[in-house]
C-alpha cells in the first residue's frame, strides 16, 4: 500500500552484511556506494549484539558484531536494526557499545497537529529516556488512556478506507472523537484524530511509542505536535494524535502536484522559524531534551502553515552536569544526522543545529538532502552546495527558482550564511537555536520593496 502519511514507513528486504576487522569510517565509506532517497542504511557496532562462542563456559560470548543492513523504507519512522541470526558466527573487532542505525527517507501525505498554549512548558517528574524497574512506561501527564474497544470505535473496527498511511511501526488510521469528552464519535461528527496501531512485529516499536508518550505526554508547545492519548492492552500499542490539514514540509518542498501548492519565502520562513523555535523550547528545557531526528517529514504544519515538530520516538534526555555529550546508540536519517554523532556516537545538543541546518538548505533550494536522481556530485545536497553559498552570484543559481523574486539578496546571503553556521563540523562552532530563531527573525524582517514603496 502507498504510503500517505509522514508517521509511517515500509521497509523490506533487509540484508545484513557482517565486515570483519572493520572500523566504523570504512562502514562509513561503503555510504556511498547505497545512497538513494529509498534505501535505509544501518550501521550495527553493538556490544548489546553477542552470540555465545564455541566454548563450554555459560557466560563467554562471541565477537561484537559490525555491520550494516540495508532495506527499502518509505516515511520519517526510524527502522530498528535488522535481527541478528542467532547462529551466525561473528568474527570482528569490539567496538562502542551502540547499535546505529541510519536511514534516508522519502514520504509525503497528511499529519497530526497540536493545540497548546503560547508559552512551551515541562511537566518531567522522573527520568523518563527509560522505563521503570519493570520495564512498564512511567506514568504521563494530561493523556487520555484509551481502551481498545474505544479506538475500534473511532476508525470503524479498523476500516480500510480509514486509512492514512502504512508502514513499518504499523499502520495510522484517521478516527473521530467527540471534542468534549474525548470519547469516540460518528465518523464526521466531533474532530478527526490520527491514530498510529503498532505493528506487533515491530522491533524497535515498543521503544519509540513509549518515548513518545513519555516525552509528548510531559512537553507542551506551540510548535510541538500534540499527543491526545494512548492505549496498551497486552500487545496493542497505539497513538492518538490530533490531526494536522497541511501534512509535512517535505510533502510541500518535494512533491510536484497541482494539489501541492509551492511554498512562499515568506511561509519557508514562518516554517523556520516556528520549527526553530520548538527545538529551542526543547533545548532550553531543565532536562535538556534532544530531538535526534530533526528532517523535513518531521516538521508538519496546520492550517495556517504553523511548524509542528512530530515524531519523538528518538528524543533523548541531554547531557547533565560537566557533561558536554551523552553517548547513545546512533539513529536517526542519513543526510540530517550530524557527522560526529555518526562517527562516534556522542549525541551533543547541537547536533540537532547540524540536522537544522539541512532542513534550511532544502527550504532554500527546494532541492532533497539526498537524492540519487541527481547528477553524481549532486547527490548529497549538502557536500554539493556548501561551496557555492558564500558566493553571491553562486547562491542565486542554487536557490529554489520558485521562490524568484520574493526575497532580497541580502536576505539569501544571511540566510546562507546561517546555514554554514549550522552546518558547522565542530558542535561547538554552531549556533544554538535560540541564536537561530533570532537570525532567522532579522531576515523575516527584510522585505521586498513593491512598486509606490519608499
Amino acid at each position: 500500500m502507498t504510503n500517505t502519511h509522514p508517521h509511517t514507513h515500509t521497509p523490506r528486504n533487509n540484508e545484513l552484511v557482517f565486515l570483519e576487522n572493520t572500523h566504523i569510517y570504512n562502514c562509513l565509506c561503503l555510504f556511498q556506494k547505497f545512497k538513494h532517497p529509498n534505501l535505509e542504511i544501518q550501521l550495527l557496532f553493538s556490544s548489546q549484539i553477542r552470540h555465545k562462542s564455541n566454548t563450554n563456559s555459560s557466560s563467554s560470548y562471541g565477537k561484537i558484531a559490525t555491520g550494516f543492513s540495508i532495506s527499502s523504507r518509505m516515511g520519517n519512522c526510524m527502522q530498528s536494526a535488522a535481527p541478528v541470526n542467532a547462529n551466525s558466527t561473528i568474527s570482528a573487532n569490539t567496538r562502542p557499545s551502540s547499535t546505529t542505525g541510519i536511514s534516508t527517507n522519502t514520504s509525503n501525505g497528511v499529519g497530526i497537529s497540536a493545540t497548546s498554549s503560547s508559552a512551551g512548558h515541562s511537566r518531567f517528574g522522573d527520568d523518563i529516556s527509560s522505563p521503570n524497574g519493570n520495564g512498564e512506561m512511567l506514568p504521563a501527564a494530561d493523556l487520555k488512556v484509551y481502551t481498545y474497544s474505544d479506538l475500534k470505535i473511532a476508525t470503524r473496527n479498523f476500516k480500510s478506507d480509514m486509512v492514512l498511511g502504512v508502514g513499518g511501526f504499523g499502520t495510522v488510521y484517521k478516527g473521530w472523537v467527540d471534542e468534549k469528552t474525548m470519547l469516540p464519535s460518528k465518523q464526521g461528527t466531533g474532530f478527526m484524530v490520527a491514530i498510529k496501531k503498532l505493528n506487533h512485529e515491530s522491533v524497535q516499536g515498543f521503544q519509540e511509542w513509549q518515548s513518545e508518550v513519555n516525552f509528548l505526554g510531559r512537553l507542551s508547545h506551540p510548535n510541538m505536535v500534540k499527543l491526545l492519548g494512548y492505549c496498551r492492552e497486552d500487545k496493542d500499542l497505539l497513538l492518538v494524535y490530533e490531526f494536522l490539514q497541511k501534512g509535512s514540509l517535505e510533502n510541500h518542498l518535494f512533491r510536484r502536484s497541482s494539489a501541492v501548492q509551492p511554498l512562499s519565502w515568506d511561509l519557508r520562513l514562518k516554517i523556520a522559524i516556528g520549527a526553530a523555535r520548538g527545538l529551542a523550547f526543547l533545548h532550553s528545557s531543565d532536562d535538556n531534551v534532544i530531538y535526534r531526528d530533526l528532517k523535513a517529514s518531521n516538521i508538519l504544519l496546520d492550517g495556517n502553515y504553523n511548524a509542528k515538530i512530530s515524531d519523538f520516538g528518538l528524543a533523548k534526555l541531554g547531557p547533565s552536569g560537566e557533561m558536554s555529550h551523552v553517548t547513545t546508540r546512533v539513529m536517526g536519517t542519513y543526510g540530517y544526522a550530524a557527522p560526529e554523532y555518526i562517527a562516534t556516537g556522542h549525541l551533543y545538543v547541537k547536533s540537532d543545529v547540524y540536522g537544522f541546518g539541512v532542513v534550511l538548505l532544502e527550504m532554500m533550494t527546494g532541492l532533497r538532502a539526498l537524492d540519487n536522481k541527481r547528477p553524481g556530485p549532486q547527490h548529497n545536497l549538502v557536500e554539493w552546495s556548501k561551496p557555492m553559498l558564500p558566493n553571491r552570484k553562486k547562491l542565486k543559481t542554487i536557490m529554489d527558482g520558485r521562490i524568484e523574486g520574493q526575497y532580497t539578496s541580502k536576505a539569501a546571503m544571511l540566510f546562507a550564511q546561517l546555514v554554514l553556521h549550522c552546518l558547522e563540523a565542530e558542535p561547538r562552532k554552531r549556533p544554538s537555536m535560540k541564536e537561530v530563531v533570532e537570525v532567522l527573525e532579522q531576515i523575516n524582517g527584510m522585505k521586498v520593496k513593491t512598486r509606490g514603496t519608499a
